[in-house]
């Protein structure tokens, strides 16, 4: 008779999707188990740390609930009921826009148009949800990132823009209140609904989102800064990575008053982007596809259909996954919040170059991984076949090099 396999703990299910690369520092794990913290390790990303013990009778249900929703574990595309549009890269819309705040100092100040700050505030201020859960500076350490808190008549402008550094928005309770509008990155917006989802919660809160390249390493943001003369004892009083302009700048300012800027650029292109984290080379959806809103730059492009970074005034595109945002994105047009006009997927497809081609090639990049042994997320509803063989040369090129890179991985430990 054989001996039935003993399931994986939930400390051991954590532990393999950190250690095969697969953790996005989401903090989702940390409201399963409150017993778990988000910290930076070595490499300045955020991952969950045991500080208290788990309880045995709450083990296997932890470890369901994990399993079912931790995106570096699985990511499924969200129901398509609702959609009126589609599109290979961007996923399915109810509707779709190019939008900008109308308040021109939200407008200015956030990173891409200021839509999301002003429909965020928008629903507190009009009492349709009670608070706001984001990413802001540490006001105590500005070079950190942390989840902040909001609620009504908070300076909600002292929050915007961008935050290209580590922060686990979901390490906060708060997140699973109907409440409370949640404002995270794509795997944030996914695990936290695929959670919602296994528990068979009757409402959610709301979910906006923004189209995401990846997540830094923290100490790439203290190698730009020392790049700036600006040296890791020096206290700061402000630190932005985007915004006051579009794209605007990365600008630091130190209590004594050095300041230190480097172009939109410089800063992602040079130091940041390099530095980025490996789930998110593999990420199915960078495109908030399990948000209720999710906005991205919609950028002037050359003729080869690449951004241009200059400076102008910021523009969103933004798109309404479920109809519960679709009501929301005409509600804040209908108050004089937003301004939007429709705008057709294909559009935004063409100037989001990079999203395009990751999806298109992610596929090819997990077999690559798998081949150099290592585990890799489950994907489901993407239709990830039918765009890797579209290009199947290409496909097999970045196969290859996703091999050769983790093989090195694995014999570097």
């Amino acid at each position: 008779m054989k001996t039935p396999k003993r399931l994986a703990s939930f400390d051991e299910l954590v532990s393999a999707v950190v250690e095969s690369g697969n953790c996005s520092g989401c903090g989702l794990c940390t409201i399963i188990d409150p017993g778990l913290a988000m910290e930076l390790n070595e490499e300045g990303f955020n991952r969950p740390v045991r500080r208290l013990p788990i309880s045995p009778k709450y083990d296997e249900r932890a470890s369901n609930e994990f399993r079912a929703s931790c995106p570096g574990s699985l990511v499924m595309r969200p129901p398509q009921r609702e959609v009126a549009s589609k599109d290979s890269a961007l996923g399915g819309a109810v509707s779709s826009w190019q939008a900008w705040a109308v308040d021109p100092q939200v407008r200015f100040q956030g990173s891409s148009g200021g839509v999301l700050t002003a429909i965020a505030a928008w629903l507190l201020e009009s009492g349709r949800a009670t608070r706001l859960l984001g990413a802001a500076a540490d006001t105590g350490s500005p070079r950190r990132t942390v989840p902040v808190e909001l609620h009504r008549n908070a300076d909600y402008l002292s929050q915007s823009g961008s935050r290209y550094a580590p922060v686990s928005v979901l390490s906060a309770k708060s997140a699973l209140s109907p409440a409370t509008v949640v404002v995270g990155k794509p795997c944030e917006a996914s695990g936290l609904r695929q959670l919602m989802r296994y528990r068979d919660a009757e409402s959610l809160p709301v979910i906006l989102s923004f189209f995401c390249a990846g997540v830094p390493s923290q100490f790439a943001t203290d190698r730009l800064l020392a790049e700036l003369g600006i040296p890791p004892e020096s206290p700061l009083r402000s630190l932005r990575y985007r915004g006051h302009g579009w794209p605007g700048e990365f600008h630091a300012e130190t209590v004594e008053g050095l300041e230190g800027s480097a172009s939109y650029d410089e800063s992602w292109g040079r130091q940041l982007g390099p530095s980025m984290q490996w789930r998110c080379k593999v990420c199915p959806d960078g495109v908030g596809e399990s948000a209720d809103i999710v906005a991205g730059d919609y950028w002037k492009t050359d003729a080869k259909g690449y951004p241009i970074f200059t400076d102008s005034s910021g523009v969103s595109a933004l798109i309404a996954r479920t109809k519960r945002g679709h009501d929301i994105v005409l509600e804040a047009l209908g108050a004089g919040v937003i301004h939007a006009e429709p705008l057709e997927l294909k559009d935004i497809s063409a100037i989001q170059p990079y999203q395009v081609e990751r999806r298109a090639t992610l596929l090819a990049r997990l077999a690559g991984r798998r081949l150099a042994g290592w585990d890799v997320p489950r994907y489901k509803g993407f239709g990830l076949m039918q765009q890797t063989f579209k290009n199947p040369i290409r496909s097999l090129r970045y196969a290859y090099g996703s091999y050769r890179r983790s093989k090195a991985q694995r014999a570097s430990q």
